[in-house]
């Protein structure tokens, strides 16, 4: 599979991607915890399977300190004993925010009563909008075969603002 389109090279992607950029600052200043983020993208991610935000989210994990036991535990994460009550509901969230299609009604309410357990309103808003940030991301990725590997952590630091 080679890249179809490259979106880092067309003038309106880029500006997109600026936008874009500035949507995720918004969730990365947030109260929701940077390694809750990096979880959250990691899974969806993987549901989607969308190799290069596997890869950008994997690298920029472990470069805010997550240890690679945790992250290579995300794909099976109510099978292990490594993540909070907190982050299993933010997990649950994002399986079931990107799994729409699959769970007619959505995210259950026994999910969203374990999210407004662990979460305050500023972080269940960021946790929201992170879950369709990272679905769009997904869909612009995969979309065009943006094929994962090569990602440096921190490369697209720069891009909002």
């Amino acid at each position: 599979m080679t890249t179809r389109f490259n979106l880092f090279d067309n003038e309106v992607s880029v500006r997109f991607a600026k936008r874009f950029a500035n949507a995720g600052l918004v969730i990365h200043q947030s109260s929701l915890p940077t390694s809750t983020q990096e979880l959250v993208s990691l899974r969806a991610s993987q549901i989607n399977g969308c190799g290069w935000c596997i890869d950008m989210h994997t690298k920029e994990a472990l470069a805010a300190g997550e240890s690679a036991v945790r992250l290579n535990l995300v794909a099976a994460w109510r099978e292990s004993t490594v993540f909070t009550e907190a982050e299993q509901a933010a997990l649950a969230l994002a399986e079931e925010g990107t799994r729409l299609a699959d769970a007619h009604p959505g995210v259950s309410d026994e999910t969203w009563d374990e999210v407004r357990k662990h979460y305050d309103d500023d972080q269940i808003a960021a946790l929201v909008s992170l879950v369709a940030l990272i679905n769009a991301a997904n869909r612009l990725a995969v979309i065009v075969h943006q094929r994962g590997g090569s990602y440096e952590t921190g490369a697209l630091a720069g891009w909002a603002g």
